[in-house]
């Protein structure tokens, strides 16, 4: 019975980490430039008991029992799907129409600025020093250009628009234009990444250990390769996020923590008993 109470265990705290992966993605329906993520159960160790020698019947099922130890939660996967579109008719929110493509943002961290990814696309403008203005995110992080710096500019920009291949358009007040490559990053192994907050994912920091390296992991899209940059102006792409899939998958493991509940308290019953015996 012990067993039997370990196997449901094992089980339940998995199921409870597939409850906050589609929590997750359910509390990210509405945020722009959101991927949801899904992770299988897959089985753990188990051990086998055969019949006995002497058993000749015919039979369909295995030769044996097995005794499980309970599932654990496979690595859990990014859906890369784009979303749809959302028309803003804001000069400064832009989407990503191509898979994998992520813009650039230069985030703090302990251990210094780092460069984070993220497909959410409503961008504002800051004032610094000068009387230059900084291309921010939401949150106010700085939005790299192709450079990987700090995109600022002039404070007398008319309007501002985009191009399918990443080059922001600044129409200023005396009528002249300029141009500035947004960093556009391809993420080759999105599920290498490290998750920071809400859209924003980093290179872990472990990536020499798992034997990867940098190119392998992203790909920095420069030169003739900017060709291949999907973007519109004017719209922010929805998150991806299947709301009939994620109720389905809700009440599924619902019912699988209330089998395994159940069986912790039937084995406890039979334990019960079993002392009780006089």
């Amino acid at each position: 019975m012990l067993r039997t109470m370990v196997t449901a265990t094992n089980t339940l705290n998995q199921l409870q980490h597939k409850l906050d992966l589609i929590g997750n993605n359910l509390a990210n329906t509405n945020t722009h430039g959101f991927k949801s993520s899904n992770a299988s159960f897959q089985e753990l160790l188990y051990q086998q008991f055969n019949n006995d020698k002497a058993d000749e019947a015919p039979r369909q099922s295995p030769l044996g029992i097995r005794y499980g130890v309970g599932a654990a939660l496979g690595q859990a996967s990014m859906n890369s799907k784009v979303g749809t579109l959302q028309i803003t008719n804001r000069d400064l929110d832009f989407a990503l129409t191509k898979q994998r493509q992520y813009f650039n943002v230069l985030m703090p961290t302990e251990a210094g600025e780092k460069v984070a990814y993220t497909r959410q696309g409503a961008f504002y403008v800051s004032p610094i020093d000068n009387g230059q203005l900084m291309l921010v995110t939401s949150e106010g992080y700085p939005v790299a250009n192709a450079a990987g710096q700090p995109i600022t500019f002039a404070d007398d920009v008319q309007s501002y628009f985009i191009q399918s291949n990443g080059t922001l358009g600044l129409k200023l007040n005396d009528g002249t234009t300029a141009e500035i490559e947004l960093g556009v990053t391809v993420i080759e192994r999105p599920n290498l990444m490290e998750h920071l907050s809400g859209t924003y994912s980093v290179l872990p920091s472990n990536l020499a250990e798992l034997g990867v390296i940098e190119n392998d992991a992203i790909t920095n899209l420069q030169g003739a390769a900017r060709s291949g940059i999907g973007m519109e102006n004017n719209a922010l792409e929805s998150s991806n996020v299947d709301m009939q899939k994620e109720m389905t998958d809700l009440i599924t493991v619902q019912r699988n923590y209330q089998f395994n509940s159940r069986a912790i308290t039937l084995a406890d019953q039979m334990m019960g008993l079993i002392n009780g015996i006089r």
